[in-house]
């Protein structure tokens, strides 16, 4: 594709929806330096995860299979290979700044060298780990903000998560890693050309914004969709009790809560939409400097996300649901020779951004689960997938269900529930915001029981084609 191998810059936020930037339709969305990049490059509009929760999301994209074939399915799961070994063999220099959930943190996985920051609100119970951001603080003797201080505030379980930053805006995690990453890509003169991870963060709870960037929000009217009786009543049991444990359970300094009021709702988005609002301003600096060093010309930039928020859509809080809150994500490819303002329809897996980066550094690597985007990119017919995936085990929040698998084409959606009747069946395109659960619909039983074919045929033809993958084989490094 490109005459000379181009330097890749991936950027990854960490719970960041699809609905979150002004270009793609939402105007309500502050993103002038998103929006510039969607006009720079090719859009990938039916991005789906592979996983939905950090971890597993991250290794599946990571190494190019799905969870069930890492064996990656929760945090916390042993993870300390990467394709990223492939780019340093073949002479990149790797670097990770910021957040990449490997397990343990700091393994090098690959990279050349590695700037963990991944704390934010969490303190790791019984596993306290200390990173760069918190050493920094520690440092300046900033008090990081955190879940047993929030814990203290008299609005704590009304707040939803919904936070300001009341230290430095320096000090933020997000400026904090965009800063980091800004100082060494100022510094990098080596002649090799460069893969870059840049893992931001946020927008992942508390939803904690510096108050100049929530200001920004003060007269933007933000769009809720209701929640409705029939979709409650429509989930799976695992689901409801779901929704109980993050009201008993305060994960992330958010005390979830059935039935919030509307002024709740807006007040938790508009912090969620001011912390994209940094890091899209911090996405602008990353690019400032890349033109400041003339490099601009021959850098690939990826922008994504590992999955969304359901933002009390649903009735839900954060993660670990297979909604379009959660599996769809942005993912905006801008760099030489790469289609201009271009909007991908296709179907696509996250994962399958890996083997685009490897053939956009004219890599060599092994046959993966995921399929390169390239021609795409190149603006030649490329058909997507006809079916993506998704999968979650059961864990420490989800625990009234031992494993769930998605399936989705254009116009359906069916989620199983491994052992259980219930399940989840959409027409989305009848039913886009998904309220009609029709998976006991009489009508409907034909479909289901064909996605329930296709998706067993999925799991069987994996095991059948990728019973292992390279990643449980020795490192040679």
């Amino acid at each position: 594709m490109m005459n000379n191998r181009p330097n890749i810059i991936l950027i990854i936020t960490d719970q960041q929806r699809y609905d979150t930037i002004s270009a793609l339709g939402y105007d309500h969305c502050i993103t002038p330096n998103l929006d510039k990049l969607v006009s720079q490059g090719t859009t990938f509009e039916q991005c789906h995860v592979t996983a939905a929760s950090c971890a597993p999301a991250r290794a599946s994209l990571f190494t190019g299979y799905y969870p069930h074939t890492t064996g990656i399915l929760k945090n916390a799961d042993d993870w300390t290979r990467s394709w990223v070994e492939i780019l340093a063999k073949d002479g990149y220099y790797c670097t990770n700044v910021g957040k990449m959930h490997t397990w343990p943190f700091t393994t090098p996985c690959g990279f050349n060298e590695r700037h963990v920051v991944e704390n934010k609100d969490r303190f790791l119970e019984g596993a306290e780990f200390t990173d760069e951001w918190e050493n920094y603080m520690q440092e300046e003797g900033i008090e990081k903000q955190r879940r047993e201080l929030y814990r203290k505030r008299e609005d704590y379980k009304e707040s939803l998560g919904a936070f300001a930053w009341e230290q430095s805006e320096e000090s933020h995690s997000d400026f904090f890693t965009a800063n980091k990453a800004i100082n060494w890509l100022s510094k990098y003169n080596d002649s090799k050309p460069f893969f870059l991870e840049i893992g931001f963060p946020g927008p992942h709870p508390p939803y904690d914004p510096t108050p100049s960037y929530l200001k920004l929000y003060d007269d933007v009217d933000i769009p809720l969709d209701p929640v409705l009786p029939e979709d409650l009543s429509g989930q799976p049991n695992a689901l409801k009790a779901l929704r109980q444990h993050n009201v008993d359970i305060d994960h992330d300094s958010i005390v979830h809560q059935l039935n919030p009021s509307e002024e709740s709702r807006i007040r938790q988005r508009k912090h969620y939409l001011a912390n994209v609002t940094m890091i899209d301003h911090a996405l602008g600096k990353i690019v400032e400097c890349l033109n400041n060093k003339n490099l601009q010309d021959n850098t690939v930039v990826i922008f994504t996300s590992d999955h969304g928020d359901c933002l009390t859509d649903h009735g839900h809080s954060q993660k670990w649901t297979m909604f379009e809150q959660i599996t769809r994500v942005p993912l905006i490819m801008a760099g030489p020779e790469i289609q201009q303002n271009e909007r991908i329809k296709e179907l696509v897996q996250w994962m399958d951004i890996g083997p685009t980066i490897l053939d956009l550094a004219g890599c060599e690597y092994p046959r993966m689960e995921a399929i390169s985007m390239i021609s795409a990119l190149d603006g030649k017919s490329w058909d997507g997938r006809e079916f993506v995936f998704c999968e979650q085990v059961g864990d420490m929040v989800l625990t009234e269900v031992e494993f769930m698998s998605m399936i989705r084409n254009k116009e359906w959606k069916l989620v199983h529930y491994l052992n259980s009747e219930e399940g989840q069946l959409y027409n989305l395109k009848n039913d886009p915001t998904e309220t009609s659960n029709l998976w006991s619909s009489p009508e409907y039983q034909s479909q289901k029981r064909h996605l329930l074919d296709q998706l067993l045929n999925w799991r069987v033809d994996s095991q059948i084609r990728h019973p292992v993958c390279w990643i449980h084989q020795k490192s040679s490094s």
